[in-house]
Formats: structure tokens, sequence, C-alpha cells
């Protein structure tokens, strides 16, 4: 049988998206259950949330399993202290009719992409406008417009569709500073914003430049986000209810992108296989594919 194999994230949110629509298309819910369940619990390990009995190694290996299809995963040293190991995801095979569908973990399932090792992949939408999406005056609103910006001369990536596990990158603002937090807002403002600054160029490819002109960028340093917003008076961060934006005194205002889980291809690797079952795992959701 075929194998087709798709790169994906180690651990977090956007693996979890993956692995509950590899569970509608495969009907594997039980074991996408296993493998989330066991690292949330490891997170919880990592993060000193939860104390375990056994160390990592004795852990990981009463996950292994000589079934092929059975999950498997890996050690990954993490920057906690205390803490040099974290159980993160491997790979896992599934039966997908016509052939078997390998998911295999990347740190960067995008770059992998970007280096031909995988014709498939899943990985954050924010990680494609933070390193090809192009700059450009006008702002970029919507999941659709990313392959237009996207310079064919760098990458042959492309994205093909979203999987609707959807926070977003949401304007706030104390009141003083704008009561209602928008896009025209930005377009007049001068002054002040503070963001993560990893998110430095996603900001100016989702505003547009020509908004960026006399913003100046802050960054929340050691503070939780929300408190930094509220000190600089304007910001951009994820959200979800924007609760804890509103717990300090924030607007939450318009949300501008969404920071969501997206299907990946290089159609330079793809064959008629990859190509069905890309289909396949974009039709339905309701994050429409993007042609």
């Amino acid at each position: 049988m075929t194998t087709i194999r798709v790169a994906v994230p180690r651990k977090g949110r956007p693996l979890e998206a993956v692995l509950e629509r590899v569970a509608a298309l495969a009907a594997v819910e039980d074991v996408a259950d296993e493998v989330a369940s066991t690292l949330r619990y490891e997170k919880a390990v990592t993060k000193g949330d939860q104390a375990a009995d056994r160390d990592v190694y004795e852990r990981l290996a009463d996950y292994s399993d000589t079934d092929p299809y059975a999950p498997e995963y890996t050690l990954l040293r993490d920057a906690r202290p205390g803490m040099p190991r974290r159980v993160v995801f491997d790979s896992l095979t599934v039966d997908a009719g016509e052939y078997d569908l390998q998911l295999v973990g990347r740190e960067e399932p995008f770059r992998a992409l970007r280096k031909h090792e995988f014709a498939l992949g899943f990985d954050a939408a924010d990680l494609v406008l933070e390193e090809v999406v192009r700059l450009e005056p006008d702002p970029l609103a919507s999941l659709a417009e990313l392959n237009d910006r996207i310079d064919q001369q760098d990458t042959d990536v492309r994205v093909a569709g979203g999987l609707g596990d959807t926070v977003h990158h949401t304007l706030l603002a104390t009141p003083d500073v704008a009561e209602d937090p928008s896009r025209e807002f930005v377009d007049d403002y001068e002054g002040p914003l503070c963001i993560s600054p990893r998110y430095e160029r996603l900001v100016r490819a989702v505003l547009g430049t020509r908004a960026m002109e006399g913003v100046e960028f802050r960054y929340p340093d050691e503070r939780e986000e929300e408190a930094a917003i509220s000190s600089v008076g304007v910001g951009i961060y994820l959200t979800v209810t924007g609760s804890t934006a509103r717990d300090h005194g924030l607007r939450v205002g318009e949300k501008l992108f969404p920071s969501e889980t997206v299907l990946l291809e290089n159609p330079a690797e793809s064959d008629a296989a990859d190509e069905d079952l890309a289909g396949r795992l974009v039709d339905g959701l309701e994050t429409s594919p993007i042609t």
C-alpha cells in the first residue's frame, strides 16, 4: 500500500487540530485522543503543573508500541530550567483507505516543505506571514489572500486550506486611546503599538505598510501581554473571548487575522495521490479551501 507522508507539528494546538481532522477522515478517534491526552500530560509535567512518578525515559518506554499503526513519541530538549527533555509527537500511521497516511512530527513543518522534504504538511498560518508573505501598502485581511502575497521565486509552497482552529490577532486599546479599536483607527494613529517581537512582520503585512507610518512598536519584554498593552495604550495580541484583555481594562476591537492551522502543499513534490489527500483533508471544513 502506498504511504503518503505529511509533516505536522510536534505538539500544541496545531497538532491537536490535525489529529481531529485525521480522526474524522480515517475513523481513528481513540488513537487521536490518546496522543492528545499524552502530550497534554507531558506539557503539564514540563511546566511543573503536574508531578510524574517516573522519569521521562521510563514514560517514553511505556508509550512505545511495536504496532506499526500505534503512535510514536520522541524526546526534545526543553528550554525550561530543570526540564532538559520533553516528550513530543514523532509519528503515526493510519489507514486512509487507498493508502496509508503517515503523520511525521517536525519542529518546523513549513520549512520542511520549503526544503522539498514533503509534498504536504500542516503549520500555523502565522509562520507563512512571518517568513514569505510580501509586505505591501494595502492590508492583508484573509487566508484566501495569502497565496497571492507569496513570492513564487521565494518558495513553491502554497496554502491549500485551513482547519478552523481559530484564534485571532486582535486590536486592543484602553478607552482613553480608542473606544472602538479598528483598522480605520490604526490608519490615522501615530504613536506606540505593543506587540510580541515575533509578530512584527505579520503585523506589518496584516495592517499594511501604509498604516504603519508613524507607528512605533513596543514589546512586552517579561510582562504579560495584556498588561503590557494596557500600559502602552494600544496593541495587538491573540484572543479567543477577550476576557483577559477586559480584565486589564482594554477594549477588544477588530479581529485582524486568524491564527489558524493550515494545510500546506508543495506542488513541485505532489503527485495525484497527494492531490487527492489534500482535497479530502480540506473538503467539508468550515474554512473553505483556498483557490
